[in-house]
């Protein structure tokens, strides 16, 4: 009988394929991978894609994300595209691999309003010999319109 536990990738993919087809399953997804990193969940994202490599992240227009100016926060958008780059990247990482955000900068392009989705594609490396990974995302409005481009630098390694 094996004696590890399950790698953060595994956990999410595996939480994320017996909820995600559920009723209501996105946003049970949403709410406990929130608890589990409470800062990320602090702004109410909700999942709505993830595989490998893949994640699409949708944050209503609420006050709770606002700032004084009535546009979305710049810190929720940046707290929206690191969830997306890190849920893209660890979905795929192998079983004995692990990423650390390390650096994450981001541009705003125009204002934030309305609902917003971070899309982030990228490539996940096969093993986990120690690199750093780069990973984009953009978020866009319902109008399809980019506000915000990201890139988030993540130190992939052996899972401790």
């Amino acid at each position: 009988m094996s004696t590890t536990t399950a790698s953060p990738g595994r956990r999410l993919r595996t939480a994320w394929e017996r909820l995600h087809r559920l009723p209501g399953g996105a946003w049970l997804f949403s709410r406990v991978l929130g608890r589990t990193a409470p800062y990320s969940g602090s702004i109410g994202a909700v999942v709505r894609e993830l595989a490998p490599g893949r994640a699409r992240v949708e944050l209503r227009d609420r006050r709770k994300v606002r700032n004084h100016i009535d546009s979305i926060h710049a810190v929720a958008l940046m707290n929206l595209a690191e969830l997306s780059t890190g849920l893209a990247l660890n979905a795929g990482l192998p079983d004995d691999a692990r990423g650390i955000l390390t650096r994450l900068t981001i541009e705003y392009v125009k204002k934030a309003r309305g609902t917003l989705v971070s899309a982030c594609t990228t490539e996940v490396p096969a093993t986990s010999e120690r690199r750093e990974v780069d990973v984009a995302a953009e978020i866009r409005d319902a109008a399809g319109d980019v506000v915000a481009r990201a890139t988030a630098r993540w130190l992939v390694g052996p899972a401790r």
